[in-house]
């Protein structure tokens, strides 16, 4: 680096001054320690920040020579420890990109979707990179290890990735502990008065950081009967009272039978079930989501639309990951067949058409999560202007890696400044 150089020849020039020779002196051997000290607290500086270039260009190839499993794993211990970068500073000064959603005012739209952060285990490290959302899940009642492994691959050549995880989870319990006792710390540290039965005092959001948002993703257990909504109901009891938001995933192709919860009467059911137990144990009433998948049916989302305008539901993820298996494809034919869900920019057309139809049906009443295949401020937008409120990413974290986040907002930034617009006045834009 330029900053590392600088300090060398202003070492070296003090070793010739000092001593007239090229052998350090005493005081030169000081400066030349001092030198390599500046060096690595500025080198550590710049790699604690998302906006540098070597997170991009060297720690993630250097990810991508590990099983991708594995990878994602170690992603998360590195986050649960703190050992990851920080968004140090913010491209929106203007507040351009402020949302208002459900009652929530979040500083950004751009989120973290769930099967990142599936144990709840590195929330704030996550929202330090700069999300105005981070939801963590799917989380099954009962503990379960998934799919057998191998069990994700990655699509270097389509920047994309083949996950049939199947709902791996560390099951109700051990993930309402880390939220509970994350925000037991987060009150003891702050000297927070709290009242009785209340878990936080009303102004403070669940993910404990103001103008951000956390979602809890509740899924299904692979031995739990098809027609049985009681695992989300015990989801909702049991990490409701941790939510800003809760989803209701029906959508992931990795758990059999689960996909046939978007069916109408079944979705109405479920729908009403989450709605009775979120207003009967949930004291501040987070907002129910419900997540679905690219891959239905025209007929079929205009059921899911009827079903969440009936059940009053708060709003909708559009989508998952897709089963399809786009022609264009340009990884190898042995990893493009592997079972499971397709994520990244194939899915970004799906999503994009389904939430400009979901939005269209229901006139923009019901507030829209864009998620699939965003990977840049032009894909952000797009989803914006379908009708989407907010959007998430995931696939594009891994192959980018943290300061996507900060890339993106300062992308539509720029965006929005030239437009003299912002964020929520271009939502749905294209249905004016």
């Amino acid at each position: 680096m330029l900053f590392n150089r600088l300090i060398f020849q202003t070492a070296k020039r003090q070793f010739s001054t000092s001593t007239g020779s090229d052998t350090p002196s005493k005081f030169g051997r000081r400066i030349i320690w001092t030198a390599v000290g500046l060096a690595g607290a500025f080198g550590g500086l710049v790699m604690f920040d998302t906006r540098a270039a070597a997170h991009k260009h060297v720690v993630m190839p250097l990810m991508h020579l590990l099983d991708p499993e594995d990878a994602h794993v170690l992603s998360i211990q590195a986050a649960k420890w703190g050992l990851v970068p920080k968004e140090w500073s913010n491209p929106d000064d203007a507040g351009l990109l402020e949302s208002k959603v459900w009652g929530i005012t979040l500083s950004n739209p751009i989120g973290l979707a769930a099967g990142f952060d599936k144990h709840a285990e590195g929330i704030d490290a996550l929202l330090d990179f700069g999300f105005g959302l981070v939801e963590i899940g799917s989380v099954t009642p009962v503990p379960q290890s998934g799919n057998p492994k191998p069990r994700m691959f990655r699509l270097k050549d389509d920047a994309s990735v083949i996950n049939r995880y199947g709902f791996n989870s560390d099951g109700h319990d051990r993930v309402a502990g880390r939220l509970s006792h994350r925000i037991h710390s987060w009150i003891f540290k702050n000297s927070v008065p709290t009242q009785p039965g209340n878990l936080l005092p009303e102004n403070i959001p669940r993910s404990l950081v103001l103008n951000k948002a956390l979602g809890v993703n509740l899924g299904k257990n692979k031995v739990s009967a098809a027609d049985d909504n009681g695992d989300y109901i015990k989801g909702v009891k049991s990490l409701g009272n941790f939510a800003d938001y809760i989803v209701v995933n029906i959508s992931s192709p990795n758990t059999p039978g689960l996909r046939s919860l978007q069916r109408r009467e079944p979705m109405l059911k479920l729908m009403k079930d989450v709605k009775e137990a979120r207003d009967n144990h949930v004291p501040h009433h987070p907002p129910i989501l419900v997540k679905i998948a690219p891959d239905v049916s025209e007929a079929e989302l205009e059921d899911i639309a009827i079903v969440v305008k009936e059940a009053k539901m708060d709003g909708v993820i559009i989508s998952n990951t897709t089963i399809s298996r786009p022609s264009y494809l340009k990884s190898d034919p042995t990893l493009v067949s592997q079972v499971g869900g397709l994520s990244g920019p194939p899915v970004f057309p799906l999503a994009v058409e389904k939430v400009r139809a979901f939005y269209a049906l229901t006139n923009g009443e019901i507030p829209i999560i864009g998620c699939g295949g965003v990977a840049s401020a032009s894909d952000a937008l797009a989803f914006c202007k379908a009708g989407a409120s907010l959007v998430q990413l995931y696939t594009a974290l891994g192959y980018q890696g943290p300061g996507i986040v900060y890339d993106i907002k300062k992308g539509l930034v720029e965006y929005l400044k030239k437009e003299k617009t912002t964020w929520a006045e271009l939502v749905g834009s294209d249905h004016k």
